[in-house]
């Protein structure tokens, strides 16, 4: 039940988040608004860039598989978190050579601390698997810095008055989220290991470059089909990008937020390595099964949702090249999140940047692919980076194998056929078909309620040592 009290929690931040932008949009000057975007763009990459490093680490390593290790852990974190706000605030002096006023250097410094130290203390909840903690704290901080923002704003409907109470949002939050996470038994004290250290250093430094040539990729896709389609005639396909990655990530990540602590648990400790493969299994077929299940929702509703929401200048080329988009979406989600699992796990670090590195060039060869051998057609550039990054997760599911695993296939079938059924729908409605749209939503809808179903029966099914 905590985990799926977790699992709410991810959404209603996103929910939260997609409601404040559009009301601080609509208080604020466009002046002021354009300051506040980029000031909360340069914060959150601030933030990335000082802490993610720590944070990957602790994905892995905390809290290790007994008390101990775990009291040595969380010294090294303590201490690198530490390290990390003075390398922001660091960053904050500098910005004034660049002309950043005095009281916005410290606020932003403030803030990327804020951010990125809360973001790191819930990663440890989730690890310690302390799930009640972590769906608390998750959608408070996501409640008070909105209501922190929105009093900024009201009290002076201007950026720095609105920044200032995101500041103030912050503020509030940690003093909720230190006793909240208090414990009262006493925890055992470690000193400092600077080789602990240099191991954090090392792994997260490296998954955090993954993570960078992962977010690079779609940014080098974009440049591609501006350069191919003029600012105009690419706006359709960016637009695809902008809003049909985002469910993926939403949902594979929230799964994977609140399922891998018990993975890495299960292979640190031997006892429980037993249970290994078999949760490893679960575990893919979870992610599988719901990125199936979301490309089949979004197929499915994809054109009326066209029809409604997509202003009719961009609608023939967003449809024309939408369909390769949801799948590009599919399959690169799973091959950042699920498929380098067992690379994270033995800490195969090479192996974590080759296939980053890997799905960032064959997602673009194939766009470049397609545009030599098609010209400049949105459509073909879309189906040539999808096939790209097909051939980059055939590259992924051989590393993948690395570590055995028992896959649990109906779940996984259940959800492929509601995508065909979703797919030949879509493929068969012209301009007015209805009917045809209907008969895909409640086609699709009903084989993803049988995929459901069968999740539910495998994660209930009792394991080899039970009774």
């Amino acid at each position: 039940m905590a985990k799926i009290i977790a699992l709410g929690a991810y959404f209603y931040q996103a929910v939260i988040a997609f409601g404040l932008l559009i009301v601080v949009a609509h208080w604020l000057a466009p002046a002021d608004y354009a300051s506040y975007s980029l000031f909360i763009s340069i914060c959150q990459f601030a933030a990335i860039a000082a802490f993610e490093w720590v944070r990957f680490a602790c994905t892995r390593f905390y809290p290790g598989p007994d008390a101990a290790s775990e009291a040595a852990e969380r010294r090294a974190i303590l201490v690198e978190a530490f390290a990390c706000a003075a390398l922001c605030l660091i960053a904050a002096c500098l910005s004034l050579f660049f002309g950043v006023p005095p009281v916005v250097a410290l606020v932003g410094g403030l803030v990327s601390i804020a951010q990125g130290g809360s973001d790191l203390h819930l990663t440890m909840l989730r690890f310690r698997q302390d799930f009640r903690a972590f769906s608390v704290l998750q959608g408070s901080r996501a409640t008070i810095l909105a209501a922190g923002t929105l009093l900024g704003a009201l009290v002076s409907p201007g950026f720095l008055s609105t920044v200032t109470g995101l500041l103030g949002g912050y503020a509030a939050y940690g003093l909720l989220a230190l006793l909240l996470s208090r414990r009262a038994k006493a925890r055992p004290a470690a000193a400092l290991d600077s080789a602990r250290v240099r191991k954090h250093l090392v792994y997260g430094s490296v998954s955090a470059g993954a993570a960078t040539a992962a977010m690079f990729a779609p940014l080098a896709l974009k440049a591609i089909f501006t350069a191919a389609l003029g600012t105009t005639g690419a706006a359709g396909a960016l637009l695809a990008l902008d809003l049909l990655q985002r469910p993926f990530v939403l949902i594979v990540s929230a799964l994977q937020a609140i399922q891998y602590p018990e993975i890495v648990a299960a292979h640190d400790r031997a006892e429980d390595r037993v249970n290994l493969p078999r949760q490893l299994g679960h575990y893919y077929a979870l992610l599988t099964s719901f990125a199936l299940m979301m490309a089949a929702g979004i197929f499915s509703v994809l054109l009326p949702a066209a029809w409604l929401v997509i202003s009719p200048d961009l609608q023939q080329s967003f449809l024309a090249t939408a369909p390769a988009i949801i799948v590009l979406s599919l399959v690169r989600t799973l091959t950042q999140i699920m498929l380098p699992t067992p690379l994270h796990l033995k800490q195969r670090l090479a192996l974590i940047l080759l296939l980053a590195v890997i799905d960032c060039a064959f997602l673009n060869l194939g766009a470049l692919t397609a545009l030599l051998t098609a010209g400049p057609d949105g459509a073909a550039l879309a189906w040539g980076s999808a096939v790209g990054a097909l051939l980059a997760a055939l590259v992924g599911l051989r590393l993948m194998s690395s570590l055995a695993f028992e896959f649990s296939w109906p779940p996984v079938l259940f959800a492929a056929a509601g995508l065909g059924a979703a797919v030949l729908a879509f493929s068969l409605s012209g301009e007015t078909s209805f009917a045809t749209i209907g008969a895909g939503i409640i086609g699709g809808g009903l084989l993803c309620l049988l995929s459901l179903n069968q999740l539910r029966l495998m994660l209930r099914a009792p394991g080899p040592g039970s009774a």
